[in-house]
């Protein structure tokens, strides 16, 4: 990396792989997300100057309170911690950058164009405007306006785009945290921000998969008009709003868990700074650790605490209840145990502890307000009240708060300069003061609706002191940012740390950190950190990385969005600035996740704009967002779209087609690109000392993408149950409620599902055996037959996408038939929506698993797995993914064609 442009070029920041930089790329955007936010913020507090607001519309207000919620939860807390968490995490583990650089860099560039897609939903009719838990059915397209149904579909791909960056980033913080720890450093010793991380990112990993899955369902309901979140059974007084409560079961079982997510970095930053300030180590460390862990894992199994206004049952609404109650106890534990450090240590009043402490206040009064809505009868008169929303401030933004220390806290090291103290304790002060003048009236007139701007004119002179607390928090961010844009062109330079006590190895360096992190070595072996000399310990050189299609087969697939108008503009200037990338720069600057996001971008141009034009009315275009280009020829056949049809399609669809395209050929290019990635020979590796750094990547992956087909799953049990286990397959009978009166689907025919069965199981084997061929010394021999390893491994990878060919082929003629001559389209029934998505989910995972074999048959053909070539780990880490491909089907096909 010592060839990087230097920081005052542009091009650095759209090449760069380094952590430290792209740390500074998430702080910086975030911040400029929570300016917007802010923004909105200030917008909602001028509306509730007086009853029946003054400045926004009924729709209007709704779009800025959603889009508030959103950019505040998703676009500014989680990026803004994890901006530290790029730039500290492999500083205090001694590790010289993450373990995967390059999805490092991807996983900003999503987010960044994710933020950008659902601010440009503003200009599309109208942003979305159910809320930021998206209720259904205020989620579905019958509650959306016509003339807010592209911006508002833009916002969920946005999400999506989103979920994209934090997947990759997850399975990255994961393998560096487990394996490139400096020699010495155990698990139990790592500083308390990276175990926060470390607790986080797990959390993120599941819970994260599941939303991803709603939004999935979600979107296909939109597009190709499924019923899911729609879904009403029964009749009468008995009806049940079961899409509703479907929704609302996925998004909590995501959505609790996330509070924790926005939480837990600030907790460990916390800890960090209640010990440096304090002078002392952190009284019970290894419990407050343990309580994270616990809270972590207790998250999950709290959700529906937040449903105790639907219709389960009183049992479990009590069982929910004491789980509630139970989670508070770990962070009874950890409270205490920052409380008692700062008793008996010697504290030193700096701004960085100020914003800890009042954060540490600010946390405690959201817990006990909690405890209320965690009790079913109190819930029963609070739910959807002002109470709610200030519970819910003092819990999220007290992270914020805490945050804001971690700037001052960390801003010496990273800069090299000093702020001015005077003006942070200012900042405090007023940002303290500021906050509870915002909130604390809330829980005064707790009986104010949420969301709504009509309220007792009795309660309008604390709605307008909660005004004039926003205006003063907000003007608070002024003088930080005027201070710190200040010290930076300041001459008060700072050593190694400016503080008296420090714990953490990023100390140990110069202010600010070399490129290298570290002037050697790092090994705690000693019992104390030590620099060792790297040419001693390895050899000079790091590890060479994969140069297959490794790292890329952990990428989403290219989805996000924007305005028909744009996308001419933007394609033509992404083809000028991949041709900058090609010309201008070498290889080792990586500009190619850089150049992923902008097709990425330009095909959700292309996919929500569907939702306003109507193409996915056309069943051509049904087929082809189900079928690889191998099965597209029965579409053609039965269907009939002959290419003028295909040239008259709208700017959106070929805005998808490009962008889809383009974003295959960076993909290529990142796997064809040679990298180094830093994975060192000296490191504590515990608990995973014999699995390589992409072996974990991968199953971490595969861990996620469970939860999100458990997610796909359990939607189908769930609504099965609804309607009755048997009772499911007389939907396509009922002549009063569906079109299909005539055509009786008593069940699938087994005989296509158990083909499909036999084909995945076969090719299962074939990847196995192309990896035995690769990894022979000999030339591989069949009976009197001899080939070439080579010859080999090119034969077995060209099987394995021979049978996936031949799943999807099946797959298209079944589906042909079912869609076309029998007329069981995607929305004629929940059992048919159920049926065509979740098969057609595990139907996209075969065609990326067939992109993939194609490039790795491309690879092998030249000898770059076998003999000399490059190791054969390429086609282990590709067969995991194709395993647990074939491994779900096995649950699919008893599911749905069987059962």
């Amino acid at each position: 990396m010592g060839d990087l442009p230097p920081r005052s070029s542009v091009k650095r920041w759209l090449v760069t792989t380094n952590h430290k930089d792209i740390g500074i790329l998430y702080l910086l955007t975030s911040v400029f997300f929570l300016v917007v936010a802010g923004v909105l913020a200030l917008l909602i507090r001028i509306q509730l100057l007086q009853s029946g607001g003054t400045i926004l519309s009924d729709a209007g207000y709704n779009q800025v309170v959603t889009s508030h919620g959103f950019l505040m939860i998703f676009w500014f807390l989680s990026p803004f911690a994890f901006g530290f968490a790029n730039y500290f995490v492999p500083l205090q583990i001694g590790a010289d950058d993450l373990a995967f650089p390059r999805l490092n860099a991807m996983s900003y560039w999503l987010y960044l164009f994710s933020g950008v897609l659902v601010l440009g939903s503003f200009f599309q009719g109208a942003t979305f405007m159910g809320g930021w838990t998206a209720y259904a059915p205020l989620n579905v397209p019958s509650y959306i306006p016509d003339f807010g149904q592209v911006g508002s579909f833009a916002t969920i791909l946005a999400l999506i785009a989103f979920i994209g960056s934090v997947t990759i980033g997850s399975v990255n913080f994961l393998t560096t945290i487990y394996r490139m720890r400096a020699k010495g450093l155990r698990m139990r010793d790592i500083p308390l921000f990276s175990i926060s991380i470390l607790v986080t990112v797990w959390m993120m990993l599941f819970a994260f998969a599941a939303y991803l899955a709603a939004l999935i369902i979600l979107s296909s309901d939109h597009l190709l008009h499924t019923s899911f979140f729609a879904l009403e059974t029964g009749s009468g007084p008995e009806a049940t709003d079961s899409g509703s409560l479907l929704w609302t079961h996925i998004f909590w079982f995501f959505g609790h868990p996330e509070v924790y997510i926005v939480f837990f970095p600030a907790l460990g930053v916390l800890g960090e700074m209640v010990q440096t300030f304090s002078g002392r180590r952190l009284v019970g460390r290894k419990w407050f650790i343990i309580a994270m862990a616990l809270v972590g894992i207790q998250s999950f199994i709290v959700w529906m605490h937040h449903m105790f206004l639907t219709a389960i049952s009183l049992e479990i609404k009590t069982v929910m209840m004491v789980t509630t109650v139970a989670i508070s106890l770990p962070f009874d534990l950890m409270v205490f145990s920052l409380i008692y450090t700062m008793i008996k240590g010697k504290i030193r009043w700096k701004t960085p502890f100020l914003f800890s402490l009042g954060a540490l206040v600010i946390f405690i009064i959201g817990g006990i307000t909690g405890v209320f809505l965690g009790a079913i009868v109190l819930d029963y008169s609070f739910r959807g009240t002002y109470w709610v929303v200030a519970h819910f401030h003092y819990v999220m933004a007290s992270s914020a708060v805490i945050l804001i220390g971690a700037v001052y806290y960390w801003f010496p090291k990273m800069t090299g300069k000093m702020y001015n103290e005077f003006l942070g304790k200012v900042h405090f002060a007023m940002a303290f003061i500021g906050f509870n003048l915002l909130y604390f009236p809330m829980f005064i007139v707790w009986e104010t609706p949420r969301r709504i701007f009509h309220y007792n004119s009795g309660f309008t002179m604390w709605h307008q002191t909660a005004t004039a607390g926003a205006f003063l928090f907000a003007a608070s961010f002024l003088v930080m940012f005027y201070n710190l844009a200040k010290s930076l062109y300041s001459d008060r330079h700072v050593g190694e740390s400016p503080w008296s006590y420090v714990a953490s190895p990023e100390w140990a360096v110069s202010s600010p950190p070399p490129l290298e992190n570290f002037p050697g070595k790092p090994s705690f072996a000693s019992g104390e950190l030590n620099f060792l000399d790297r040419a001693e310990t390895d050899g000079g050189v790091e590890d060479a990385a994969t140069d297959g299609g490794v790292e890329e087969t952990l990428a989403p697939p290219e989805e996000h969005a924007d305005h028909a108008s744009w996308w001419p503009f933007l394609t033509a200037s992404s083809v000028v600035l991949t041709g900058f990338g090609l010309a201008g720069l070498s290889v080792s600057h990586f500009v190619w996740p850089f150049l992923f996001a902008i097709p990425a971008f330009v095909a959700a141009l292309g996919v929500h704009g569907a939702r306003q034009d109507g193409f996915a009315q056309i069943h051509g275009i049904y087929m082809m967002l189900s079928f690889p280009l191998l099965a597209l020829f029965f579409i053609f056949f039965h269907i009939g779209i002959g290419i003028g049809e295909l040239a008259s399609m709208s700017a959106y669809f070929w805005a998808a087609l490009v962008g889809a395209v383009w974003g295959a050929y960076t993909l290529a290019g990142i796997g064809y690109e040679s990298f180094e990635v830093p994975e060192p020979k000296m490191a504590e590796q515990w608990p995973f000392e014999s699995v390589e750094n992409t072996k974990l990547g991968m199953w971490t992956f595969i861990a996620s993408d469970i939860i999100v087909f458990g997610a796909f799953i359990g939607a189908y049990i769930f609504t099965r149950i609804e309607y009755g286990w048997q009772e499911w397959w007389k939907l396509a009978k009922d002549p009063a409620a569906h079109t299909m009166a005539e055509q009786a689907l008593e069940h699938h025919p087994v005989l296509p599902g158990l083909i499909n069965t036999y084909l995945l199981l076969a090719s299962s084997f074939t990847v196995v055996l192309a990896l035995s061929a690769a990894r022979r010394t000999e030339d591989y021999s069949i009976g009197p037959f001899s080939i070439s390893n080579r010859s080999a491994t090119v034969t077995f990878l060209g099987l394995t996408f021979g049978g996936a060919a031949f799943f999807l082929v099946n797959k298209g003629i079944e589906w042909v038939d079912l869609f076309v001559h029998q007329g069981w389209t995607f929305g004629v029934d929940v059992m048919s929506s159920t049926f065509y998505l979740t098969t057609g989910m595990h139907a996209l995972h075969v065609i990326i698993g067939m992109l993939v074999m194609l490039f790795l048959i491309a690879r092998a053909w030249t000898g770059a797995y076998v003999g000399e070539g490059e190791d054969a780990s390429t086609i282990e880490y590709f067969g995991l993914y194709w395993h647990f491909v074939d491994i779900v089907w096995l649950f699919l096909f008893p599911l749905f064609y069987i059962l």
